[in-house]
Parts: C-alpha cells; structure tokens; sequence
C-alpha cells in the first residue's frame, strides 16, 4: 500500500499516518476503538503477525489464516461503551463490509476489549445474525 493511499479503516487519513504506526509498533492504540480500526486495517492488508500480537494472550489462536478471496471494504463503528484512554476494558460494536466470492457481505460483531500490561487487545467477540 502507497503512503498517499487512505487507510482501510475509514478515518479518510493516509496509511502511514493512521493504522500503519501501529502495524509496524511504532505505536500503540490508545483506545479500544483505535485498536479496532487497526485490526480492521490488518485483515484489509493481511497483516497476520500485527492480528495475532493485538489478540488477548488468553484468548489468542496458536495461528490465524486469511481467505484471500475475501477483500474488506468498509467499516462502521456503530457503538462503544468505555475503551478510552482511561479505561481497563472496553465495547466496540462494528459492521465491516466485505466482498468473498462476488457478493458483499456484512459482519457485525460486539467486541470486547481489555487493557494488557498498559496496551489494548482485542479479548473477543459475538457475531450478531
């Protein structure tokens, strides 16, 4: 991805301004919602190693495979409940938009976050129908 692309995750900032610090750890999330636009960002541009570090240690997969047939295409925050700066834990609801197999397709999950030696893991979350 260009520096002058804007980043997945809707903010309408470039890359490497917005998302792309905190893939490479040059930055941590300072939310639970920053933390979720940067997952989102990651599976946009198949960041495997950034979603697996940014994964609670307690609730983290061993490994984590990406279908590259799916492209992700947009996401909403539609709803958070705590996750700032000053918090231990946080809710961040979402709708991500996604293409796979020519359809578009939407997942809408509330996530759970939880502060782990001072930074932000995404812990887990449930998939709404």
């Amino acid at each position: 991805m260009s520096s002058v692309n804007s980043c997945p995750c809707g903010t309408g900032r470039a890359y490497i301004e917005c998302c792309g610090p905190l893939h490479t750890g040059a930055r941590t999330a300072p939310t639970a919602v920053a933390l979720m636009r940067s997952r989102f960002s990651a599976f946009a541009v198949g960041d495997i190693g950034y979603l697996l570090s940014s994964w609670h240690p307690d609730t983290r997969p061993a490994e984590l495979e990406l279908d590259e047939a799916i492209t992700w295409r947009r996401l909403q925050i539609v709803d958070t409940d705590a996750g700032g700066e000053g918090d231990a834990v946080g809710i961040v609801e979402f709708r991500a938009q996604y293409v796979d197999g020519g359809g578009r397709h939407i997942l809408h999950e509330r996530s759970r976050f939880e502060r782990v030696k001072g930074e932000w893991r995404y812990l887990d979350g449930e998939l709404y129908k």
